[in-house]
């Protein structure tokens, strides 16, 4: 029998009411070693999932997480059924993430809570 762990985890998009996929922009705007970089970023995440720790993740508070590279940062959090979200990025040039990118962020965070919670209603009414 498998474990849940043995399973994996799924990686979704956030995808915001107006259809933008914020972290499908990013990605298409990142080149050599920054793409390199958020491709295995990604792929280490889809393996490890709640299991990835620093310096690959770092969590950022009430839910929200960081993967971290040299440069490259991608904002994500975690659903029920292993299911993980990625909600944005950056190249990050200073020590702090600026405000506006966790305003943000944490918008899109609330906003996939606000519709996952949505979902899971409906599911139990089926």
């Amino acid at each position: 029998m498998d474990r849940p762990e043995d399973q994996g985890w799924k990686i979704e998009d956030l995808i915001t009411p107006s259809a933008e996929r914020p972290i499908r922009n990013f990605i298409a705007g990142l080149s050599g070693r920054n793409l390199a970089e958020a491709e295995a970023l990604i792929r280490l995440l889809e393996e490890r999932g709640n299991m990835l720790r620093k310096p690959h993740s770092r969590a950022l508070g009430d839910g929200l997480y960081e993967l971290r590279r040299h440069q490259v940062r991608i904002f994500y959090m975690f659903l029920a059924n292993r299911r993980i979200v990625l909600l944005d990025g950056i190249i990050k040039k200073q020590d702090k993430i600026p405000q506006g990118v966790l305003k943000r962020v944490r918008k899109f965070m609330a906003d996939v809570l606000g519709k996952d919670k949505e979902v899971r209603s409906q599911e139990a009414l089926d």
